[in-house]
């Protein structure tokens, strides 16, 4: 094949396809594949055997095949792209943290019963049908040790031809485990479920069966810990996907804080960064979700952290200018929609130094363009790949005034 009959993929598109130097879209190409006159793919230097039996079938993943040289090239351009739509350049794109296999540690999985078997994984890709998983190269392999077991007793508890919610994360105390429409009925089934839990060591095991969650198995109260604070954590509460992946996000934000004053966190969640941030600085820590707040507000407490914890809905309400200018720096990091409300405020405000952590590069772009134009300065961008092999990239950025 001559160099004429053929097209070169030259980078990956936002949703994992590869794109040929004329633009073609192309199905599970990686940077440096070539594509014929007639259709084939011929893998270049960057297209590896993907690890996982069940790729690309199954949803979990999108780009186990390519290298990776290329997935850290593709989360840089995640975030490098939509910020360059807006006319925005940061000062430095530092190098994409991407998280190692088998280390996430908050899953929901889907699982059915097909008369007696139960079938349990990720939908694939475009569809509702489920993929059986036999391995998984992303789970941590304690929350993927419990997929079999739980092939076993579902049987007991989800009714034919019903699919059910596998929620499962890691915590202090092991593996945390939510139960979604499913049906527990007599005594037999209430205590298959106590023996799986206990059984399998679990930290918590929660029913829902669509009338609100039942604690059905917990032998010491769940926590997660950040800067060393131990908080309780409401089931299935959000945590960041990866430990090395928060911790990424972690130092970037406490490297960029300055040594001395008060710093408030919005958006703040169970006190991922409120906490890292250190002891003996004053914190403002302000949060929507009500259960969230009183488990934050209650280690804050009992860690003797100087934190004002607030309950406070910051996109109905969101910190005026005047507030704001009482802090040396905030933190925010929202959900993916982004902070518009909350960001024309510091905009208008004097904050010396914003640290923006975002799990959606599109939603950060737009509140960075109001930022820029209030006068602050992209200064630095972080790209972060916990969702290994996935089109989801995450950031953490800092901007100052100048």
């Amino acid at each position: 094949m001559t160099e004429i009959d053929t097209d070169i993929i030259v980078r990956i598109a936002a949703k994992g396809d590869g794109v040929t130097s004329d633009g073609r879209h192309v199905q599970l190409a990686a940077p440096g594949d070539r594509l014929t006159g007639d259709g084939r793919l011929l893998p270049g230097p960057h297209h590896i055997t993907p690890p996982c039996m069940h790729f690309p079938a199954c949803g979990g993943c999108e780009l186990q095949h390519v290298d990776e040289e290329s997935f850290a090239a593709f989360a840089t351009a995640r975030v490098t792209g939509p910020l360059a739509g807006q006319g925005i350049t940061a000062e430095t794109v530092l190098p994409a943290h991407v998280s190692p296999p088998r280390t996430r540690r908050r899953a929901s999985l889907r699982a059915a019963r097909e008369g007696r078997r139960i079938v349990i994984g990720f939908a694939e890709s475009g569809s509702h049908k489920l993929i059986d998983i036999a391995m998984c190269e992303i789970l941590d392999p304690r929350l993927f040790a419990l997929v079999q077991p739980l092939r076993e007793v579902l049987p007991l508890i989800l009714p034919d031809r019903r699919a059910a919610h596998v929620r499962m994360s890691l915590v202090d105390q092991g593996v945390d485990l939510l139960l979604e429409r499913v049906r527990v009925e007599g005594l037999a089934a209430d205590e298959a479920l106590r023996d799986f839990a206990d059984t399998w060591k679990l930290a918590r095991l929660t029913i829902d069966e669509g009338d609100g969650q039942q604690v059905r198995w917990e032998p010491e109260p769940v926590t997660v810990s950040f800067g060393g604070v131990a908080v309780g954590f409401p089931s299935f509460a959000f945590l960041q996907a990866t430990p090395d992946g928060e911790a990424a996000l972690v130092e970037f934000v406490r490297e960029a804080l300055p040594g001395r004053g008060a710093v408030a966190d919005l958006f703040c969640g169970l006190g991922t960064f409120a906490l890292a941030i250190g002891e003996g600085r004053p914190v403002y820590a302000a949060e929507g979700a009500r259960d969230l707040v009183l488990s934050l507000k209650l280690a804050a407490n009992r860690a003797q952290r100087r934190m004002v914890v607030d309950h406070r809905d910051l996109f109905r309400k969101p910190l005026t200018p005047e507030e704001l200018n009482r802090f040396a720096a905030v933190v925010i990091d929202p959900p993916r929609a982004g902070a518009r409300e909350q960001v024309m405020q510091l905009a208008a405000s004097a904050v010396p130094l914003i640290a923006y952590v975002s799990c959606n590069p599109a939603s950060f772009a737009r509140d960075a363009a109001h930022l820029v134009a209030g006068g602050y300065v992209l200064e630095s961008v972080k790209p972060v790949g916990q969702f290994r092999w996935s089109t989801h990239v995450e950031l953490a950025a800092t901007f100052r005034r100048r």
